[in-house]
């Protein structure tokens, strides 16, 4: 307390400082009139003097000499006013000074009063003031409350889908996933074939089994893409299933599907290809021996059946180049689709690379595990049709105005195709 009064004291007299001895100065005030005065007098001696130096130099005669001094004598009479001080009398502000030291001080105490906190002087009172963010802050325990709250008004409300929705992410949040599964497991029957909620419930309740997607949540996962074959989650969840129970190239499938949504730049693109590297990994490994017996570990592999050959090969490759008369027409960054379909049949894509016209030209690969569904793959079909798509929607059905290039009918496996994309479609 001392320390605060003592440094409001100095403030308080440095201000006052620059505030007083301009008060306590004896200024002299200038008069106007007085200033006026002289200068007209200083033009009259300039113009007599020279009425002098006219009449000895023969300029004037005498007559009109002392009539242009009777003129000058006038106006001197007229303009300058007798008497007049040069200054006012000085001004003393010794009171004015008196006043404002004396105020100063005072407003300042009163407004301190006013405004300030003088309790939080006394050491005694500030320690028993609780600090401000306890007042404000949010316990866990009041989260619980209000979480149960919730709970209990969505008993006497069982049809509040957004109450449901609301209770099951703070449960999530406060990780009591087994209860959030209950919530979502009420949400969705009232809001059914809704694919994000479904696999919200799907991840929800693989967390509350030991984080295992096998059994029920799997089956919401289906019914996600069954409500919405689109939905990037669902997709994820679908692809960490199939992972999950080592059916890799199952995984590859549909984690495949996820860069044909997003823009290839995306975390969630970076993600997805990481995952795909691992699957495509882990598929290429040797499984680990069985241990059911000795001569189960001296027996010589199986060879791998005729379907695994056949989709080893069956892939085609090339490159895509893009019409130079077009190039002003599209966008870096438009999104580029270079697909195989069937040459006779469904024009559903049996494989897909996604791109940007920025990548053109470039060389590409198509193979098996870019199909778009586990049972059509381009080892399917003994002959397809190649081609490449701009589109600027970044939609993967074919829309008008898009551009494209495709081959004729080619065997699977052919390689070195040209791929010139120079049409746009009606």
């Amino acid at each position: 307390m001392t320390v605060f009064l003592i440094a409001a004291a100095l403030l308080l007299a440095a201000a006052l400082l620059f505030v007083l001895p301009p008060l306590l100065r004896k200024t002299a005030v200038v008069n106007p009139h007085a200033l006026r005065d002289e200068v007209n007098l200083t033009v009259l001696r300039d113009q007599l003097r020279e009425l002098d130096a006219d009449l000895a130099n023969g300029i004037i005669n005498v007559p009109a000499y002392e009539k242009a001094k009777q003129e000058l004598e006038r106006r001197v009479v007229e303009d300058v006013q007798p008497g007049a001080p040069a200054t006012d009398a000085v001004a003393d502000k010794r009171w004015a000074a008196i006043a404002v030291g004396i105020s100063v001080p005072m407003l300042a105490l009163a407004l301190y009063g006013l405004l300030g906190s003088p309790a939080g002087l006394d050491p005694k009172q500030a320690a028993a003031v609780p600090p401000q963010n306890q007042a404000h802050a949010v316990t866990e325990a009041q989260i619980q409350e209000m979480v149960a709250a919730l709970a209990q008004r969505l008993q006497k409300e069982p049809g509040n889908a957004e109450g449901w929705n609301m209770l099951a992410r703070s449960y999530n949040a406060l990780g009591r996933f087994g209860e959030a599964a209950q919530a979502y497991g009420q949400l969705v029957k009232l809001v059914p074939a809704n694919a994000t909620l479904l696999a919200d419930y799907a991840d929800t309740l693989a967390m509350a089994s030991n984080r295992s997607l096998q059994g029920a949540p799997e089956q919401l996962i289906v019914q996600a893409l069954a409500a919405d074959p689109k939905n990037i989650k669902a997709l994820a969840l679908s692809g960490s299933a199939a992972f999950e129970r080592r059916d890799y190239q199952g995984a590859v499938t549909q984690w495949q599907k996820i860069l044909l949504l997003v823009p290839p730049e995306s975390d969630i693109a970076r993600s997805t290809a990481s995952s795909i590297s691992e699957a495509q990994s882990q598929a290429g490994a040797r499984p680990p021996a069985q241990t059911a017996g000795a001569g189960a570990a001296l027996r010589p592999p199986a060879p791998p059946p005729a379907a695994a050959v056949a989709v080893a090969g069956a892939e085609v490759a090339g490159s895509v180049e893009l019409d130079p008369a077009l190039r002003a027409k599209v966008a870096d960054t438009d999104t580029v689709f270079i697909f195989a379909r069937a040459a006779q049949g469904s024009p559903i894509p049996l494989a897909v690379l996604r791109k940007q016209v920025k990548d053109l030209p470039t060389r590409f690969v198509l193979d098996d595990s870019m199909s778009m569904a586990p049972d059509v793959k381009l080892s399917s079909v003994p002959m397809v049709v190649v081609g490449a798509r701009i589109s600027k929607s970044g939609n993967a059905s074919p829309s008008a105005g898009d551009f494209e290039g495709l081959t004729a009918p080619v065997r699977t496996g052919t390689k070195d195709l040209k791929i010139r994309i120079n049409v746009q479609r009606p």
